[in-house]
């Protein structure tokens, strides 16, 4: 899993098919469809911010294709500019210690939750919140 510091959080992101840990922190699904074959006990979620997630059109374009990816991430990244729930992650970053990302995509390079975390790096929240 790999993290980074922001507010009172660590960020970190992880396949939601992997076991869950005590160390997750809070557990928040950024996918906008619910995985296939996960029950929603075994998934041990504190949030699904599926808002969070690229849209339908960009998320289908994209097709998890390497070669679409940089495209992909520009192009996400342009969504997260002007989507309300980044700032439900700032939120959380202020009340949680860890905060885990979690996907479905089975690149763990190649996928959105990828771009979302260097977005957050990029972005902290802005004072005072």
């Amino acid at each position: 899993m790999r993290r980074m510091g922001t507010s009172a959080a660590t960020f970190g992101i992880k396949r939601i098919y992997a076991e869950p840990a005590d160390d997750d922190g809070c557990r928040v699904l950024v996918d906008r469809l619910w995985p296939r074959g996960l029950s929603k006990e075994n998934a041990r979620l504190d949030m699904w911010l599926k808002e969070i997630a690229p849209s339908e059109p960009l998320r289908k374009d994209f097709g998890h294709m390497k070669e679409r990816f940089e495209d992909f991430r520009q192009h996400y990244r342009q969504e997260l500019e002007n989507n309300p729930a980044v700032a439900a992650l700032h939120d959380l970053a202020a009340t949680h210690t860890r905060v885990t990302l979690l996907y479905a995509a089975r690149d763990p390079e190649v996928n959105h939750a990828q771009v979302l975390l260097e977005f957050i790096q990029q972005h902290p929240a802005p004072p005072g919140r």
